[in-house]
């Protein structure tokens, strides 16, 4: 594959108790660790909300993509990525995700349609198929 943008960011300090900026310094803030994982919490972000958002943004587009391409009409939409992490039997940890997609109007089959098709060509859902699961949910 050949990249038509890459990102590019350095965390620095104690990790998730550390700093990340990106590159351009548009990103550049601290972080904390969840007080459900022992941490500080507060109004720091974490790993998991940077990745949540992320793959909320870059879905949303992959589903208006779609839905285009398919002439699907889509009013008022919006995506809801949950993203836990927690301890892999096999030890380490691992991340779940769970997309809930908002798509008034559309009859519960096209909606279906529409989300899969999303799910096949949004990187993220590509970069983690078969490594995280991933559920899909109809508002």
């Amino acid at each position: 594959m050949s990249a038509i943008y890459t990102a590019s960011a350095t965390a620095t300090g104690d990790g998730r108790n550390g700093h990340v900026r990106s590159s351009d310094g548009v990103l550049d803030f601290d972080l904390a660790i969840p007080k459900e994982m022992g941490g500080p919490g507060g109004a720091l972000t974490n790993p998991e909300q940077l990745f949540a958002a992320g793959y909320a943004a870059c879905f949303h587009s992959a589903l208006k993509r779609v839905a285009g391409m398919q002439k699907v009409q889509l009013v008022d939409t919006a995506i809801t990525v949950d993203v836990g992490i927690g301890q892999l039997p096999s030890g380490g940890f691992g991340l779940n995700v769970t997309i809930e997609a908002e798509l008034p109007g559309l009859s519960e089959e096209t909606a279906h349609a529409v989300l899969e098709a999303a799910h096949q060509v949004c990187p993220y859902s590509n970069a983690t198929r078969g490594n995280v699961e991933v559920v899909l949910n109809l508002a």
